[in-house]
């Protein structure tokens, strides 16, 4: 018997990832030098939490984890994907506010973006794809849904670490992503 749906969003997803594999797939794509500090490893345990439920397998995990470690917001707006977001109903109002919150504040952590998604909704009375596709475009660097929330939110605590490449933060990413539209 199959599970109804309204029961799935009762149980967590299985998380078959633990900050070990992220670490060992940090250093596979060359992310990751030598041995790991207490902050890379507490990273690691927390890309393990948020990405790990999302991802089905290793290069579903690698996928998404890329998204924290490469960013290229001119190679982004030439994707067909992106301007398929950009000519929806009030994209530019979305980037241009999230852009001024964004640089209004701190560090882009969960509360953060809870306060960020909240005023959006109030100032331009958008919800869904409408508000949510910019936002992830931008700052998670890929068109999607929800899986790049969790993305988002490991962006600039890996941007607050020493990498073997550097890691952009949300606000850099923002001021990239808008000025390549121009």
């Amino acid at each position: 018997m199959q599970e109804p749906e309204h029961a799935r969003e009762f149980f967590p997803k299985p998380n078959p990832w633990n900050a070990a594999d992220v670490a060992e797939t940090l250093r596979e794509r060359g992310w990751l030098g030598g041995a790991a500090s207490r902050e890379h490893e507490e990273w690691c345990e927390r890309a393990a939490l948020l990405l790990g439920p999302q991802a089905a397998d290793r290069a579903a995990l690698e996928g998404l984890l890329r998204l924290v470690f490469h960013y290229d917001a001119a190679e982004l707006i030439g994707q067909v994907e992106s301007h398929a977001v950009l000519s929806r109903n009030a994209a530019r109002d979305v980037l241009r506010e999230t852009a001024l919150l964004l640089l209004d504040g701190g560090k882009l952590d969960s509360e953060r973006f809870k306060e960020i998604v909240a005023a959006l909704k109030e100032r331009l009375e958008l919800r869904s794809r409408d508000l949510f596709h910019p936002i992830r475009l931008a700052l998670a660097g890929k068109v999607g849904e929800g899986q790049l929330d969790r993305v988002i939110l490991l962006i600039d605590g890996a941007a607050a670490l020493q990498w073997e490449v550097p890691v952009k933060n949300a606000r850099t990413r923002m001021v990239e992503f808008c000025s390549a539209l121009d």
